[in-house]
């Protein structure tokens, strides 16, 4: 055959960053701080939610397609508890199988080929191939150390009459940056101004460290042109349990459906109760999620920064970016490879995360979700393992 196998469009996408490190995390039994997964279990009562569902027949055959409605009323009511922001749940909101599948839909579903997305870089790894399948092409909008904020008036000089959409993250993985409300505002401007469609990713809505997560889609002339995406997994701890959402008008909700149901049609039947109960959780339980995420980020922080890393603290998130720069190290990716037997813990290099191969070249990756006495051994390994690098 001539002809490749794999599409051209995901030429040079391959396995994912997450899969290579965590594979080499089991290989070499090194300390996994590379890809977003905590340590350890959500809340109890929620699981217990999830086991009687199941034991009671809820969600075991095919849930509707939307989403359960015990679900679709929990996510209204999030938005309107924590945004001020009203959603119908009979028709603008959609229950994905976690949120890289919303994000999937709903490039699949708005953009055509042609189409250009302008994204901030570095991005998480699904953006660009999703932006790939739909045959769409993907425009950077570069963040920049040490403050990763986005520079607005090359966003402005970056959309063109093919551009389509703006696909935004904040709290923004890996960089941890937060848009600010001023931000917000001139970014909403431009998309009104210039017709553009906005999909904004909001995973780490409730992993704000400073200051305050604010929706785009509560902006003037915003409603009508945003798909806001968030899931239960990083804020309930149930990454495995792939039960996400889109929020938007009824008319993009269709759009979004109709790709979506081609792709899964329904996932996580039980799950989908059990979440349902977790929005609903009292505001001490996000209060306190909050706090110990802010303790282990101080924790992993200062560690890295006795071991010799140049930090940049997020300001939401769970994960750390540093800079290698200070041992006399150019590539993240060769250091990151290296990094299990020289200190027994895996990191992820930022560099595959950006289009523009120097800009993220010396950058690394750390989580600190993981429990207290993980982080300490993982520093601890960390601090003695560069010690040579160091004296450099």
């Amino acid at each position: 055959m001539d002809r490749p196998l794999l599409n051209r469009r995901l030429d040079g996408l391959g396995n994912t960053i997450f899969a290579e490190m965590s594979a080499l995390a089991t290989a070499t039994g090194a300390i996994n701080l590379g890809q977003g997964f905590p340590d350890t279990d959500g809340p109890a009562e929620i699981s217990e939610a999830a086991v009687r569902a199941i034991r009671e027949g809820r969600g075991n055959q095919y849930p509707p397609g939307p989403g359960i409605p015990e679900l679709r009323a929990a996510i209204a009511e999030h938005q309107q508890r924590f945004y001020g922001l009203s959603y119908d749940p009979d028709g603008e909101v959609l229950v994905t199988a976690g949120a890289t599948e919303a994000i999937a839909a709903a490039m699949l579903a708005l953009l055509e080929p042609g189409d250009e997305v302008i994204a901030f870089e570095p991005f998480y790894d699904s953006y660009a191939a999703c932006i790939a399948m739909a045959g769409a092409t993907r425009v950077p909008l570069t963040l920049r150390a040490p403050d990763f904020r986005p520079d607005l008036d090359a966003l402005r000089a970056a959309v063109t009459p093919r551009t389509r959409l703006l696909l935004l993250n904040s709290p923004h993985n890996p960089t941890g940056m937060v848009l600010t409300p001023d931000e917000l505002v001139a970014i909403a401007e431009l998309a009104c101004e210039r017709d553009l469609l906005v999909v904004t990713d909001e995973v780490y809505e409730h992993l704000v460290f400073e200051g305050a997560h604010h929706p785009i889609a509560g902006l003037p002339g915003m409603r009508e042109r945003t798909v806001s995406i968030s899931s239960a997994g990083k804020t309930f701890s149930f990454t495995g349990w792939k039960v996400g959402w889109v929020t938007a008008t009824a008319a993009l909700v269709a759009a979004v459906r109709t790709a979506k149901q081609y792709l899964t049609y329904v996932s996580a039947g039980p799950f989908q109760y059990a979440i349902a109960e977790a929005l609903r959780l009292p505001d001490s339980y996000f209060a306190d999620f909050r706090a110990d995420l802010t303790r282990k980020r101080g924790l992993l922080a200062d560690g890295l920064r006795i071991a010799g890393f140049q930090v940049y603290d997020p300001q939401g998130t769970y994960f750390i970016t540093t800079d290698i720069a200070p041992f006399g190290e150019k590539d993240a990716y060769a250091f990151c490879r290296a990094l299990p037997e020289r200190c027994g813990v895996v990191a992820v290099p930022n560099s595959v995360f950006y289009d523009d191969p120097d800009a993220g070249r010396s950058q690394v990756r750390f989580t600190f979700c993981k429990r207290t006495e993980v982080l300490e051994a993982a520093v601890k390994g960390l601090t003695e393992g560069l010690a040579d690098l160091r004296k450099r």
